[in-house]
């Protein structure tokens, strides 16, 4: 700084300077404590200080990760970092202008800036008493508003991070394969993600938010609604449950789950409700124990029916000594009683039905182990077709044929008993329609390779009650009149579709009629 010359306390001049700085003093003080924003006090202040000390410029320069960066100032602005920094060294340091006055603000060991001037004159003791006081009263100040900064900085840094993680939050539940709300004490919704947008109602999220969830869910009964979210609520368990719903169309069903939740450590305070379309977790599950039993049966009928055999065998030999004696004693002059034949007729009769019985049984539980080939579907539908053509019954029914010509070849399949799974379903829609109307056969390509060739036989009869679908594969079970059918069939055909590693599906709505669906693996052609 420039040196100051030094004037007695007790001259007039030294006591007007020094009342004059005092008065300064009190008033940057004054602007200090104002309500004012700290920039605007700080500019006022640099405007004052450099108008009562004759400054050309007066500027703030703050110390910055980056370096010395002037902040605030008064005047030319013609200084610079390499200025400022010579100037705090020395105003005699080679780089320092000449007419640079520079006095450090320092609060404790921390360099915060310095106040820079550009003066014409030398200062007082008085007036370089008034930049050193500035400098004391700006330093808790500025860092204080550094602080204040850091902390805004480290706020909005902090705030952006939360938001982030919100945004994260949200996208990977809207992400989810599931429909998902949550509802409060009040029952009002609190989150409702994307799935319940396009779900079943279709119902938005801004529409969704902060309503109650009987106004939404009205499909739904209030009561049974609130039973079960206060059950919920009132035991702190999760809740699980299957629902049945065709509003989409199509019989769906739907694995509600009702999940307690608590923002501290008191009682629920939310419940979250997650709904999943479990339609054909279901269907596959069912399969699968339809495997399962279907193979029990199968082992034990397997063993069961070698041991029927051996009775049949015996009562078939005891029927046809019998036919032989009763012949003998008619040839002799004998009179028997006139339904003496008709007995033993139906003896054998039933001998035969049982023995057919026994052999679908055998056939059901090992099927015989026969010669794998790539095979044509619309081969062997042709080949089916054409074995039927001349049954009496079929000739009656109008039959319609789809064949896809692009259709894959199945891998490893015996051609014979596709021609029975095929005659089989036909004889069936037969059957369910009497002796009139239409049937149509199908093939075309699937969109996977466990299922590339799929054959539909669908037909206009009767059709089969929903209860009853999940039966229809088992042995002996048959929709069919006493006397008409063995319930066999279908448990042969599921065997043999398995046993080519494909599935045997069912599509049934009572008065309309039923399709029939063979799902086969195909390689290309």
């Amino acid at each position: 700084m420039r040196p100051v010359t030094p004037l007695s306390p007790t001259t007039p001049a030294s006591d007007s300077r020094a009342a004059r700085a005092l008065a300064t003093l009190a008033e940057l003080s004054a602007e200090l404590a104002s309500a004012r924003a700290l920039e605007t006090s700080i500019e006022r202040i640099l405007e004052t200080v450099g108008a009562t000390l004759g400054a050309d410029e007066c500027a703030l320069w703050l110390h910055t990760p980056s370096g010395l960066r002037r902040g605030w100032g008064a005047g030319l602005g013609t200084f610079t970092e390499a200025h400022i920094r010579a100037g705090l060294i020395s105003v005699d340091a080679v780089d320092a202008p000449r007419d640079l006055a520079v006095v450090p603000i320092v609060l404790g060991n921390r360099r915060l800036g310095a106040l820079a001037l550009r003066l014409v004159r030398t200062l007082a003791a008085e007036e370089q008493l008034l930049l050193t006081a500035l400098a004391n009263i700006l330093a808790p100040e500025l860092a204080h508003a550094e602080r204040s900064r850091q902390l805004e900085v480290e706020v909005a840094s902090r705030t952006q991070e939360i938001e982030r993680g919100r945004r994260f939050t949200e996208k990977i539940i809207d992400s989810l394969p599931l429909g998902l709300y949550v509802i409060d004490r009040e029952f009002r919704i609190q989150s409702w993600n994307r799935k319940r947008e396009t779900g079943m109602q279709g119902v938005s999220r801004e529409e969704a938010i902060g309503r109650t969830i009987f106004e939404i869910l009205h499909r739904q009964p209030s009561a049974m609604l609130r039973r079960e979210f206060e059950d919920v609520f009132s035991s702190g368990r999760m809740q699980e449950y299957q629902m049945e719903s065709i509003s989409s169309g199509e019989a769906r069903t739907y694995r509600i789950t009702k999940i307690p939740m608590r923002l501290g450590d008191g009682p629920v305070t939310h419940v979250i409700t997650i709904g999943e379309d479990v339609t054909d977790w279901k269907e596959a599950q069912e399969r699968f124990s339809q495997a399962e039993k279907l193979a029990a049966i199968g082992q034990l009928a397997a063993g069961v029916m070698h041991e029927i055999n051996n009775p049949l065998a015996t009562i078939a030999a005891c029927a046809e000594s019998l036919g032989y004696r009763i012949d003998d004693l008619e040839k002799s002059g004998v009179t028997l009683a006139p339904e003496t034949h008709d007995f033993l007729g139906i003896i054998e009769n039933e001998v035969q039905r049982c023995k057919q019985i026994v052999d679908g049984l055998l056939d059901f539980s090992r099927p015989k182990q026969s010669r794998k080939e790539r095979v044509n579907v619309n081969e062997v539908v042709e080949r089916t077709l054409f074995l039927l053509k001349h049954h009496v019954r079929f000739k009656k029914l109008t039959v319609e044929t789809e064949l896809d010509a692009l259709i894959g070849r199945v891998p490893h399949a015996n051609a014979e008993q596709l021609v029975q799974v095929f005659m089989a379903l036909l004889l069936n829609a037969m059957d369910a329609m009497g002796d009139r109307g239409n049937v149509r056969i199908v093939s075309r390509r699937g969109d996977r390779p466990d299922a590339g060739a799929i054959v539909e036989v669908v037909d206009q009869g009767h059709g089969i009650a929903r209860s009853e679908l999940g039966k229809i594969f088992e042995p002996f079970y048959t929709t069919k009149g006493a006397g008409k059918g063995t319930g066999l069939g279908l448990s042969i055909c599921y065997g043999i579709v398995q046993e080519h590693g494909g599935r045997l599906e069912v599509e049934s709505v009572l008065g309309e009629g039923s399709t029939f669906r063979v799902l086969l693996p195909v390689v290309e052609s």
